[in-house]
């Protein structure tokens, strides 16, 4: 997730119960471009024990192709590619998911890369752009090209994070190609995972914005599929949660405001699982400072904080109006 799967939330997750493996923040990858010192951090300083793969978004062959070379230098477990990425700002640059226009340029793509890659190459992508006719296409090309692994998102680009997630969709993948397929779309909890694995037969699932809302997710997920108890998260335990995230988040050259209001990109997911009336969601966006902040957090997290969060975000609470609403 772009501008929060860095080092420190990676390291942070860690704590909480590691993912199999992580994604760094895609490196942007076009003419004269460099490799990100920041994101390159993701992968050169991550004691996590996890395996990181190296994702990239960019259309430029000679480029990607460039950047890659420099990548396989570095410690990765391999290189993913981002044909998924839903925001207009990147999409109208026919980058991302808007590639899914041009599977003649995906394919020269996957040949060039496939060509230089010996190790792990790996495509993350969705069902298509504004339809599924290029879908077939688009997962012949990754048999065609040895593709060792394909996260799919169940939707259209210009579905964004809205509406239903085709997962028929997700299942005629794992049913047509020869690598491994990891399930995304609205895995909210582990009790989804369980359901769309069990609906989809893929491989595993690829969570983003729900490892925001519970970092917990990820060993939740592996006590269920093993058969074990499920630890059920207290408000208590959201309430450190958030002291922790706002310790990896501060710097010294953040003004506290500033500070405060980086930190909602975090509790806006936090916030649907807290109160099913929304109010510490609606409190959050308001607040201006630390203070403010944990006055809040004292209000709805400590004053009942043996109180469940909630397993699933509260249907009627959005944490991003502007993408996920269905207006």
């Amino acid at each position: 997730m772009q501008d929060v799967t860095d080092l420190a939330f990676m390291q942070m997750l860690s704590e909480y119960g590691c993912p199999d493996y992580y994604v760094t923040e895609y490196f942007r990858v076009y003419a004269n471009s460099n490799i990100d010192k920041k994101i390159l951090r993701s992968i050169t300083h991550n004691n996590t024990g996890r395996p990181v793969f190296a994702q990239l978004i960019g259309e430029s062959i000679p480029d990607l192709l460039r950047i890659t070379k420099q990548l396989i230098g570095y410690p990765i477990a391999g290189i993913d590619l981002n044909l998924g990425c839903p925001a207009p700002r990147v999409y109208r640059k026919n980058v991302g998911g808007g590639l899914l226009r041009e599977p003649d340029t995906i394919e020269r793509i996957f040949a060039a890369l496939r060509s230089q890659i010996s190790g792990l190459f790996t495509v993350k992508m969705r069902v298509g752009f504004d339809s599924t006719t290029n879908f077939d296409r688009l997962l012949q090309l990754i048999n065609q090209y040895q593709i060792d692994l394909l996260s799919l998102h169940g939707r259209t680009v210009k579905e964004l994070y809205r509406g239903e997630v085709h997962y028929d969709l997700i299942r005629h993948a794992v049913q047509t190609v020869n690598c491994p397929v990891l399930a995304n779309g609205n895995i909210t909890s582990y009790l989804k995972a369980e359901a769309v694995l069990q609906e989809t037969g893929a491989a595993g699932v690829m969570i983003g914005r729900a490892a925001i809302r519970n970092p917990w997710i990820f060993q939740q997920i592996r006590d269920r599929l093993a058969g074990q108890p499920v630890r059920a998260i207290a408000l208590s335990d959201v309430y450190h949660y958030i002291q922790h995230l706002h310790a990896i988040t501060c710097q010294d050259t953040l003004r506290e405001k500033s500070h405060i209001n980086s930190l909602k990109k975090f509790l806006n997911f936090i916030g649907t699982g807290i109160d099913p009336e929304g109010q510490f969601l609606a409190g959050m966006r308001l607040v201006q400072s630390k203070q403010e902040l944990f006055e809040l957090c004292d209000r709805y997290l400590l004053e009942h904080p043996d109180r469940p969060l909630a397993i699933e975000p509260y249907e009627n609470l959005i944490a991003r109006p502007s993408c996920e609403s269905n207006a």
